[in-house]
């Protein structure tokens, strides 16, 4: 079969897009593995799917494999704001604001006048059992400015680390780090993704605070290793960093593919996520 496709990329971190609004998509894990890979395919951290909702006041439904399994995950925020470029870019909507559902959630996208897409990234996370993550036993620490009593988690098995675990749609732990560019991501990032702590696996972020508003972070992906950007690793990020007393609600984050404005205005709020999307090419592949 031959497939018609779209790469994009917001902030390094980049996508197949591909249009199943007209013909249904039914695509196996080996044939999304192809078009993931980068020697053999056309190359990308995610697959995305655009397809017609069927539920009133949604647009579109937003499907997203990962381009090395092929396995459908939960949420990426970068892909959505490519997501939402790609429906004004192919004539698939005129709306500014649109709604989307994924597997687990309901995400708002706003085009702004300047071409960077707005994100509303739900709300975060924090119980346990949702994220999930087993902390049967574990003994965790808790900062003095930390809001609401978020905890620094250990691991056994990985000395000196304390994670801030939480979910945004999908699982995030987060470690602060001096400096991101010394960071031992492909040795701590792999070990932490498959503890056994974390049931669904997790992704990794290692953050830098520059100042209250300003941060760097590199982020290991769950079945991906480390990629240029994650627009949920960038949230879950800067809200631990809110929550542990480190940052203000409004952060500017520096990825090695970008940068992102990342806003958390409350605890009950949703966290908003603004930043680039750009389409880079298009093509067709032999499946």
């Amino acid at each position: 079969m031959r497939l018609r496709f779209t790469k994009m990329q917001g902030a390094g971190n980049d996508f197949v897009v591909l249009d199943g609004t007209r013909t249904p998509l039914a695509l196996t894990p080996a044939q999304l593995q192809r078009l993931g890979d980068r020697r053999f395919g056309v190359g990308a951290d995610q697959i995305l799917a655009v397809e017609r909702s069927t539920t009133p006041g949604v647009d579109f439904r937003y499907r997203i494999f990962n381009g090395a399994s092929g396995d459908e995950v939960e949420h990426c925020g970068n892909g959505a704001r490519c997501f939402v470029r790609y429906v004004h870019e192919h004539g698939l909507t005129d709306k500014t604001r649109v709604r989307v559902e994924t597997v687990n959630n309901l995400l708002e996208l706003q085009l702004q006048p300047d071409g960077r897409v707005t994100v509303d990234m739900n709300r975060p996370v924090f119980d346990h059992d949702r994220i999930p993550f087993d902390a049967s036993g574990l003994a965790p620490r808790r900062l003095p400015d930390e809001i609401s009593g978020f905890e620094l988690w250990p691991l056994e098995g990985v000395d000196g680390v304390e994670l801030a675990v939480l979910s945004m749609g999908n699982p995030h732990a987060v470690l602060r780090v001096a400096d991101v560019d010394a960071a031992a991501v492909a040795d701590l990032g792999p070990r932490i993704e498959t503890h056994a702590r974390f049931a669904r696996h997790v992704n990794v972020g290692f953050l830098q605070v520059l100042s209250r508003g300003e941060v760097r972070l590199r982020v290991h992906e769950r079945d991906a290793g480390e990629t240029l950007a994650c627009g949920t690793g960038a949230c879950a990020a800067v809200v631990a960093g809110i929550r542990l007393g480190w940052l203000d609600r409004r952060v500017e984050l520096h990825a090695r593919g970008g940068d992102l404005l990342i806003e958390w205005p409350a605890l009950e709020a949703s966290v908003l996520m603004t930043g680039p999307a750009q389409t880079v090419f298009e093509g067709e592949i032999e499946l």
